[in-house]
């Protein structure tokens, strides 16, 4: 019964998502010619239309705090708590100055329309269950931020379908202290209202809370053990702060 009442918001998605189609050709001219400016360029101009749309058709109530931290530019590893399918296109919708992709699980890959886009806008693909596969994910992500793309990365490694943070995997942030890049730590409340908890698309109030970027420019050991500590605390008491403001 519920797949049937998600078919109108199935149809809304597919229907974005032809729409969007037309970027397909210009960004992997772009990405073969080698021209990575254009290619981002084309990459944000396809998420920062696609992610506010989607907010408005499924009848998001959006509430953005911190703003002023968004950085102007890439690359950055942004770094957010997972609560459902729908952090994507919110965070599409919450970050439109720069490029970025996501590294998501494995079984995407294989999701309709989902599994051609992800690899387009330079998402990768982690398979969380393989250590070393992980890894190679982890390092394909850096080659990725070393080019001058950005990625966004849930450190929970899935979703939690409600306010509560689960742990974190402490080689995420690798993926920002290897580059050297900063890390724009973001709490979020109020996805799974949209989809997780009832199963039917659902109009919901989000809150996205960004935090200033955080540097990892020639730092030791010991401080990246310590700002992977300081990064998850910051999303930790984030997500309570947000989900205060929704009682």
């Amino acid at each position: 019964m519920k797949i049937l009442r998600n078919i109108p918001a199935a149809i809304k998605v597919f229907g974005d998502v032809i729409h969007y189609n037309k970027y397909k050709s210009l960004i992997d001219n772009a990405k073969s010619s080698g021209d990575k400016e254009e290619e981002r360029r084309l990459i944000l101009e396809a998420t920062s239309t696609f992610g506010p749309k989607i907010m408005e058709q499924f009848g998001c109530d959006l509430h953005i705090h911190g703003e002023e931290n968004i950085p102007d530019e890439g690359p950055v590893v942004i770094m957010l708590n997972h609560q459902s399918y729908a952090d994507i296109p919110v965070m599409f919708a919450v970050f439109r100055k720069f490029q970025f992709g996501f590294v998501a699980k494995q079984y995407l890959a294989k999701a309709p329309v989902v599994g051609q886009w992800m690899p387009r806008i330079r998402s990768v693909f982690i398979e969380n269950d393989d250590p070393r596969e992980a890894l190679n994910a982890i390092n394909r992500g850096i080659e990725y931020i070393k080019d001058g793309y950005s990625l966004a990365i849930c450190p929970e490694g899935t979703r939690s379908k409600g306010p509560t943070v689960g742990p974190f995997m402490r080689g995420a942030i690798k993926l920002a202290t290897k580059p050297g890049v900063p890390i724009v730590p973001v709490a979020l409340n109020g996805t799974y209202k949209m989809l997780e908890e009832t199963g039917v698309v659902s109009p919901a109030r989000v809150d996205v809370k960004i935090f200033p970027a955080i540097p990892t420019a020639g730092i030791s050991r010991k401080e990246e053990k310590e700002i992977g500590e300081r990064v998850e605390q910051l999303i930790r008491d984030g997500v309570a702060e947000l989900a205060a403001l929704q009682e």
